[in-house]
């Protein structure tokens, strides 16, 4: 199971001095980033759809965008979905889940609800999941002129030197931890970036209805609480009701495990002592897991004596392998929720 809001690990912690983490507590900067790149030999269509100029507010200030962006790097781990669902493909983006050797097209663009967006457009990689932070170097060659990191850990001293490449644009100016704000404020920020904040609104309406009809064609989830796990390290690790999957879950409809957001702390997961696996003990459980994963899970006796597992009332979603429905839930982005609230939906029936 890869971890990072995937994880439990959180690589841009462990940046370099220049980048450090410590540089999170550091006073908004307003302004930054240059507003002009050499567009010269610019071959990526513009977002033409969008109005400019636009300035967005984020948590390290203010960026201006003057007109229609024509090479976007996303920096954040899902940012580039979101930029695909707004018809623009990114040059240059994170690899979430590592691409596995020798293994091409990058899985990350060929997850069955961005296929068909990326199409034969193959952008590089400017970091890897658990990588110490983005290749500058490389994202500068890239000639971005707009680089968006809003579901990122980018802190001050990155962003100051992301800024210096190209405007920038960081997680909404709500958000106090990384991971931290709704799917909604995401990618209403990404759009608003591309000049396209009403297209962000009207498609995260339509992912909204899209939960409401799901909540009302099931009546049975509003009885039965819920819980979504991983197994993670030799343990059973339950995400948040605050964490995406949590309010996938709950936005179908369940009531959530709360007691795990106690004991979470602020995080968006935990992982549980074999004491506390009274926590899991629901009426539905969503595991989200490749193979071998689950049938580690699946062996661990304290889990297998649940009485949601003895009743068959336990959803088994693949993370990376076959639909990926665990990815697709993980993500949350605009291309990725409509395919997950499916597939968790039919899941649980």
């Amino acid at each position: 199971m890869l971890l990072h809001r995937t994880t439990l690990v959180k690589p841009w912690q462990r940046l370099a001095a220049t980048v450090s983490a410590a540089a999170l507590g550091v006073g908004l900067l307003a302004g930054c980033g240059s507003d002009s790149t050499d567009e010269s030999s610019d071959d990526a269509p513009a977002a033409s759809s969008g109005a400019f100029p636009v300035t967005v507010e984020h948590a390290f200030g203010s960026t201006k965008v003057t007109k229609a962006p024509k090479r976007v790097v996303t920096v954040g781990y899902t940012d580039d979905q979101a930029v695909l669902a707004l018809g623009v493909k990114p040059v240059g983006m994170v690899d979430q889940y590592p691409n596995p050797a020798g293994k091409t097209p990058d899985i990350n663009t060929q997850w069955p609800w961005v296929k068909d967006k990326w199409g034969d457009a193959r952008p590089d990689v400017i970091m890897k999941n658990g990588d110490s932070g983005p290749n500058y170097e490389k994202i500068a060659a890239l000639r971005p002129d707009l680089i968006i990191a809003v579901y990122s850990e980018v802190d001050q001293a990155a962003y100051d030197k992301l800024s210096k490449i190209a405007p920038t644009v960081g997680r909404t100016k709500a958000e106090k931890e990384p991971f931290s704000a709704p799917w909604q404020d995401n990618a209403v920020q990404i759009a608003k970036a591309l000049g396209q904040e009403d297209e962000g609104t009207k498609q995260v309406a339509g992912i909204q209805e899209k939960l409401d009809a799901a909540k009302k064609a099931n009546p049975e989830f509003a009885d039965q609480t819920a819980v979504v796990i991983s197994w993670y390290k030799d343990s059973i690790a339950p995400f948040t009701s605050t964490d995406v999957r949590g309010q996938l879950v709950t936005g179908a409809g369940f009531k959530y495990q709360t007691k795990i957001d106690e004991i979470a702390d602020g995080g968006f997961s935990t992982e549980l002592s074999p004491e506390r696996i009274d926590l899991i003990d629901v009426d539905r459980i969503f595991v989200v897991n490749d193979k071998a994963d689950t049938e580690a899970l699946k062996k661990f006796e304290l889990f297998a004596n649940l009485p949601a597992v003895k009743n068959g009332k336990v959803s088994y979603l693949l993370d990376s392998e076959g639909p990926a429905v665990g990815a697709a839930m993980s993500q949350g982005t605009l291309p990725s929720l409509p395919y997950a609230i499916d597939e968790l939906v039919k899941s649980a029936k």
